[in-house]
Formats: structure tokens, sequence, C-alpha cells
């Protein structure tokens, strides 16, 4: 290369001078952003004598700044990365290949291809996995990450090395012979652990071992005492059982009674009609209160005297298969069924809709403007399909339960007795229908608990019964005045009103919640006036006068019912005629006249 001669140029700045002598693109760089650096001229300027634009200027002069001659110099090129061949592993997967059956020698080819998916995200075959092992690797580790269970001291490190294993793919078998336990240990573990999390790892006291219970003499002489009632079946009695606090399965009490009827001739129960086809009711209840269901029935079966027929009137909460209120009636008019209805809407409140057949008595007028004033919508069941009616099942119920109690009662107060206990234990003990739910309650009362349906004042409620009440004020003594009669009540509850109801051959006196007093009375053939009154009751409440009587009860005789006479009709007074005197002026027209 010629030597260059320097005495021939002379020093110069002009760009267009030094562009043809540039030769290198650094050189160029450099020189284009010399000025600027050197604070000569700004890259608004430089840009102009040079072409550049001002931005890229600006750039490379920070850039020079920053990385100094560095930054003329072209990048270097990224070293070249060799192509792995898609089938060989990664060396990592190869170690854990090698160290796990290294760890555990029962291994299968597969459960080691498992593991690398848990791990790696990549399962190698079987083949690739045997020429790993051929290999001239080593085990990085000869010794084991986990002692047997037995071996490990703390309980809760046990379970958290199945946990781990498992967590890193290892099989539930892999782990049962690894640690030497069985596969349903591990199985347990792993179901606390998905259940209970951390709370499970520690040692839970054992459970209390409880011995089969074997059933007593007392057991089998209590179920000989329900199976005097032929119509009660193995699930009846486990359910009456219960409610005596005795825990027989309705298996158990089948066998049993099968036992008593071999060994006293028992009688069978009836047998139904054959099983049909199950069909879902259209009403039935989504929540407390929804649908009420009502039916009359006919207990023919007694064998009372003088009476041809008597009825059962009862109103079912669907929900829960409660009977909120029954009456046994000899007539079955809208005012029998309306003393019903009442009791259940003061008791429990008012539902969303009532559900019933096509009976006059439910579609009454007074029973209709009843409905209308408390908002209950009216239902009715199709008709011949009395199935649709969830009342019917519990008449079934009734049917065994009670109708040999009722074919058994003499007088009307045992038939009276008989269905207040069937519906007391109708409603506590355990229903069929309510089996299979998870919360305890499985009777209708523990289903229907303390909810209630849409409320209305008291007074409301006597208004809109008012067809079926009667109020009366109590006299100084506690005596309540009804037709030709003086009813005691209560005389601490003085000068107050009290509410008389009427159902049938049956008058209650009542104040806030709590009956008073009850008497049965007889009505005269024109079923309006009283004939007699008798057969008191009085009832605990908690107003009772705090007043000590004068006499002992033992030495006085007490009259709760006295007779009085119909006040006579008070006569009305004659009104005195006043005869208007003619005036003056009149009197002389007249003389005149």
């Amino acid at each position: 290369m010629p030597r260059r001669r320097y005495e021939d140029h002379e020093p110069t700045h002009d760009w267009q001078e030094l562009y043809p002598k540039l030769v290198d693109p650094a050189q160029v760089t450099y020189e284009i952003i010399r000025p600027v650096l050197l604070g000569w001229e700004t890259p608004k300027q430089r840009a102009q004598e040079t072409g550049m634009p001002e931005r890229t200027i600006y750039y490379k002069s920070t850039l020079f700044d920053q990385a100094g001659m560095a930054s003329l110099l072209p990048p270097e090129p990224p070293p070249a990365v060799p192509k792995l061949d898609k089938r060989s592993l990664p060396p990592a997967m190869q170690q854990t290949i090698v160290d796990l059956k290294a760890e555990y020698p029962a291994f299968t080819l597969h459960e080691i291809a498992t593991i690398c998916y848990a791990q790696f995200g990549r399962r190698p075959s079987p083949h690739t996995i045997q020429l790993t092992l051929a290999s001239p690797l080593h085990p990085s580790s000869k010794q084991r990450r986990y002692l047997a269970y037995a071996a490990i001291e703390n309980p809760i490190q046990k379970r958290l090395a199945i946990i781990r294993l498992h967590t890193e793919g290892w099989s539930v078998k892999s782990i049962a012979g690894y640690l030497d336990i069985s596969r349903q240990l591990v199985y347990r573990t792993l179901q606390r652990w998905v259940e209970e999390q951390f709370a499970g790892l520690p040692d839970k006291p054992p459970v209390p071992y409880h011995p089969a219970r074997k059933v007593t003499m007392r057991d089998m002489q209590e179920v000989k005492k329900l199976q005097e009632n032929p119509e009660l079946g193995e699930y009846r009695i486990s359910a009456a059982l219960e409610q005596m606090g005795i825990h027989l399965s309705p298996r158990t009490c089948g066998r049993i009674l099968a036992l008593n009827r071999d060994l006293y001739h028992l009688q069978m129960p009836s047998k139904t009609a054959a099983p049909k086809p199950k069909k879902e009711p259209p009403f039935k209840a989504e929540k407390r209160h929804h649908f009420w269901s009502v039916d009359i029935r006919y207990l023919d079966m007694h064998r009372l005297e003088n009476e041809e027929m008597i009825y059962c009137i009862s109103i079912l909460e669907n929900y829960s298969r409660a009977i909120l209120a029954s009456a046994i009636t000899r007539r079955q008019d809208t005012q029998a069924y309306l003393s019903v209805l009442s009791t259940a809407i003061f008791n429990y409140g008012c539902p969303e809709a009532l559900v019933s057949d096509s009976g006059m008595v439910f579609r009454s007028y007074q029973a209709m403007r009843i409905y209308d004033l408390l908002g209950i919508k009216k239902e009715q069941i199709e008709k011949g399909r009395p199935w649709q009616n969830y009342i019917e099942t519990c008449f079934n119920v009734q049917r065994r339960m009670a109708d040999w109690h009722f074919e058994l009662a003499h007088t009307w107060e045992d038939l009276v007795a008989a269905h207040e206990k069937w519906l007391r234990d109708y409603n506590y003990q355990k229903h069929l229908a309510h089996e299979r739910r998870e919360d305890g309650r499985h009777s209708p009362a523990e289903v229907l608990g303390w909810v209630s349906g849409r409320q209305f004042g008291l007074e409301y409620l006597h208004r809109t019964f008012s067809a079926s009440y009667e109020t009366r004020q109590l006299n100084k003594a506690g005596y309540a005045r009804f037709r030709n009669f003086l009813l005691y009540a209560e005389r601490g509850l003085a000068g107050k009103r009290a509410v008389i109801t009427l159902l049938q051959d049956s008058l209650t006196l009542e104040y806030g919640e709590y009956a008073l007093a009850r008497y049965s009375i007889e009505w005269q053939a024109d079923d309006h006036h009283l004939l007699s009154v008798g057969n008191p009751h009085l009832f605990e409440h908690p107003y009772h006068s705090r007043q000590l009587s004068l006499w002992s009860p033992s030495e006085v005789e007490w009259l709760v019912i006295l007779p009085c006479q119909t006040s006579p009709h008070k006569r009305k007074r004659k009104q005195s005629q006043i005869i208007q005197l003619p005036l003056p002026f009149e009197t002389n027209q007249t003389h005149q006249a």
C-alpha cells in the first residue's frame, strides 16, 4: 500500500471534501457526529450539511457517549446453536431416570415415563428409557430420600412423604412398595389431604368402637305392644320405637315382627295393592308454606253408638309433610272446615296456595271470601285423580297408624284422644320422605321447624273468621256469657275480652295465644240454640289470678257452668204525642168564619 503524503492535503472540516475520502462506514458515522460531540454544531445544523436525519444523529451521538468507539462497530453475530436431536433426552431428564431406578429398582418403564411427564412435561418411550438406563450415567446419590414409613417418627412427615411422592408422579403401588406400607393407607392419606389439606396431616384420636347393638327383651316387648295394631309395618314400628328412644332398623323390626307372629299367632298387615308407577304430584312445594293440602276423610270404622258417620278434616303442609291442624267432627259442612282452617292460620300463618278437590265446602262463598282477604290462591286437583293431593298419602299413613285405635274407641272422648295421639306421633316420628336429608331432620315437625307463613294481626284474623268466632267480655268472677249459660274462663282476666271458638260439639274460650277452657255442647234441633253444656276442661296458662281464694276447692262446690235466664226484651218507650196549639192569628180567622 503506498504511503500517503500528508503534506499534499490541508486540514479541512468541510463535509463535501471529507466524504469522498472516507472509506469505512464507522469512519463516516464518526465524522458525522464528531462536530456534535465536540459542541461545534447542533444535530440540526449537522443534518443540513450531511443529509442524515436529525434524530439519527442525535441517537448515534447518545450511543457514542454510552459505549464509546464500540458503538461504531457492527454487532457481533450470535453464536451458532447446534441442532438437538429430537430423539435424545435432556441431560436433566436422563439423570432423573437413572436416579429413579437407583432409588427404587422395582420401577417399571411406564411408571418412570409417567414421573418424567409429571416433572418435565414430556413422556419418553420405554425404549428410550431403556437406552438411558444402559448408558454409562451414574446416580447422583446412593441414599434414599425418605426412610420407611414405620421408621419416620413424626406423623406429619410420614404423610407428607406420601403426598410429595404422589405429587412427583409416583403411583400408589410404587409409593406403597417404597415406604413399605399398604395401598389402603396411601389411599386414606391422599383422601384426607383432598378433604382437609394440612389439617389432615396430624394424628387424630381413635374413633370409639361401638359394638353392634343387641336387641333386648324390653325392645321385643315394646315391639309386641305396638304390634297389637296389625296395620303397622316394619318402618312405622321403627319410627315409633325411635320416638321412645329405642333405635332399631326397619329390617330388625321386620324380623321381630315375623318372630312374634309365629310365636303368638298375630295377624298379618293387610296387603296393599300392587305398586303402581310413581307419579309426580303437580303441587310440589319448593319451600315451607308454599302449598297446603286439605281434605276430608270418612271414619266409617268407628263403633260409637248413635253415630252414623264421623269425619276427619286435616290440613297438610306439602314441603315438610306436617299436619298443621286436624279435627274429628260429626259434620262436613263449611263451619267445621273453617274452624280447622282458622286453627292452622292462627298457629302457622297463611300459605301461598291451598290445594283441595272439588268439594263444595272448600269452594263455598264464605271460604272463597276468606281466601281473598288473606291473599291465598285456591288450587284444585283434577277430577278422578286423588293422587295429585299430597294429603292422600297422609291419610294412607293414618289408616295404618290410627284406624285400629279408632275402631276400639267406645266413646267420643276416646275417639278424640286416639286422633290427638295419631296427630302427635305422625308429626314427631320420622317420615319416609325425609330419610335422605343430610341435616339430620327426619320428622315433619323437625323439617317444618319455626318457619311460618305470612302473618296478619289477630284483630284482622278475628274479623276475617267472624262467622266462626265470637268475643265476650269476662265479668268480675271470670265468667263469659254465651247464649243462656255463664261459662268460667279465668277470674284473673276479669274485664278482658275472650274469644269463643265453636267447633261442632266443642266450645273453647281463648285469650291471646292460650286456651282457657273447653266445654262440650249440645245443640237444639234448630242447630242454633244450646240445649246443654258439660264436660268442662280448664287448661294451664299464664293468666291465673294471684289473689288467694277464700275457700279451698274441697270445702265448697265450684260451679264453672251456670245457667242463666234470657233477659226479657226491653219495652220500647211510648213516645208522647206533642200537639201544637193553634196560633192566635189562626183562632181569629176561625171565629170570623
